[in-house]
């Protein structure tokens, strides 16, 4: 039962007497598929009165850092404040109408993807307007366990990497907003309130669950995308690469001007990534930049961040002139942004092993494996 179904099995109690704001967009379904924001208008005892959607618009089809415009939702006739346009963070303007906020978004379990940073951002600003704040919770697709990448350094916090935690951090939306709240990651804190999921434990993946996957952004079509997002995401913000955009697979590859498959492949493969293998791939949509196809166990416990530095060292040289030769200085930032430092861009250009980096994030994830366990909600 994710948070809505628990809600609605409450008898939405803990909505009484407020009027209701709910970030919200397409993924945001009950069990039976039912839209969250319907489930709530359809509910007597509930006044919900506007609605707030993230990056890709709240039917999910806007173009990976594309601006929104605020309008009016065709399914429930509410306003639909825009939340990646002029403002990232609630206006006191767009809270005027509610006093209270819900939280109901599907994340992929990726630090640099923006759901959470919209989360944090309206938590803050909840905070700032005396407004309560509820997540109604959802699987992390990745499972509990799994802590993987990079920490964030401070100097490179960004909307792609809002709040100090791994790449792949394991944790659900919910546990997220304790963390922040706990941690002091917003300057005020709201009066924060879960509602947990039932029947969801950590060693559960997505297809575990026995939900169907709605497609968070056009490029996350498949309950797999998650997964292979982690494993080539980083390495999608150079050039000239291709990691499978446009196709039925985005992020699936792992592709570079000029670049040998087999050779490349065997190399790849030479890293005994556990449950991973990599298949030689020609491009059909960008010619000429050819590399692995990458086919990965997701219950193996391989770390896919590890994949995706692997893969950006190894196309960085074998691709002429490098990765890094044609980047913009605003794409570069981006890159590093994502990342969460520069350390990775300094590797590539000092050469050698990635395994170095790959070595240097373990410590600060034991560490925040640590620092977590008080904010966990699940077994």
């Amino acid at each position: 039962m994710l948070g809505i179904d628990v809600l609605e099995s409450q008898r939405f109690r803990l909505l009484a007497g407020r009027r209701v704001g709910l970030i919200t967009n397409h993924t945001s379904r009950n069990r039976r598929g039912q839209m969250t924001r319907v489930v709530l208008q359809n509910a007597p005892q509930v006044n919900l009165t506007a609605l707030y959607a993230p990056e890709h618009g709240i039917e999910g089809q806007v173009k990976a850092g594309d601006h929104i415009a605020t309008r009016r939702d065709r399914v429930t006739g509410l306003t639909v404040h825009s939340l990646y346009g002029v403002t990232r963070k609630p206006s006191p303007a767009q809270l005027a109408p509610i006093d209270m906020m819900l939280f109901d978004l599907q994340d992929i379990g990726s630090r640099s993807y923006t759901y959470i940073s919209t989360m944090v951002r309206a938590m803050e600003a909840c905070g700032e307007r005396g407004i309560p704040f509820v997540v109604l919770d959802r699987p992390n697709p990745l499972g509990g366990h799994g802590i993987f990448g990079p920490p964030l350094d401070p100097q490179w916090q960004s909307f792609v990497g809002q709040i100090p935690v791994p790449y792949v951090h394991g944790m659900t939306a919910g546990e997220l907003a304790m963390m922040t709240n706990g941690r002091g990651w917003v300057t005020r804190r709201p009066q924060l309130h879960v509602v947990r999921m039932r029947g969801w434990n950590r060693h559960m993946i997505w297809d575990d669950t026995g939900l169907r996957w709605y497609p968070t952004s056009p490029n996350i079509p498949k309950q797999s995308s998650p997964f292979y997002y982690a494993a080539t995401g980083i390495l999608g913000g150079l050039m000239p690469v291709d990691i499978g955009i446009g196709t039925p697979n985005p992020f699936e590859y792992a592709a570079g001007l000029d670049v040998d498959p087999n050779e490349f492949s065997l190399t790849m493969n030479a890293y005994r990534f556990i449950g991973t293998r990599f298949d030689p791939y020609v491009s059909q949509t960008r010619v000429g930049r050819n590399g692995s196809r990458i086919v990965s166990d997701r219950r193996s416990g391989v770390d896919p961040v590890a994949i995706d530095v692997a893969c950006t060292f190894e196309l960085h040289r074998r691709v002429p002139g490098g990765l890094l030769s044609r980047v913009s200085g605003s794409g570069l930032s981006l890159f590093n942004k994502v990342y969460g430092s520069d350390r990775l861009e300094k590797a590539l250009r000092r050469g050698g092993s990635p395994q170095q980096l790959i070595n240097s994030w373990r410590s600060a994830n034991e560490r925040f494996r640590r620092d977590r366990q008080r904010y966990l909600l699940y077994p």
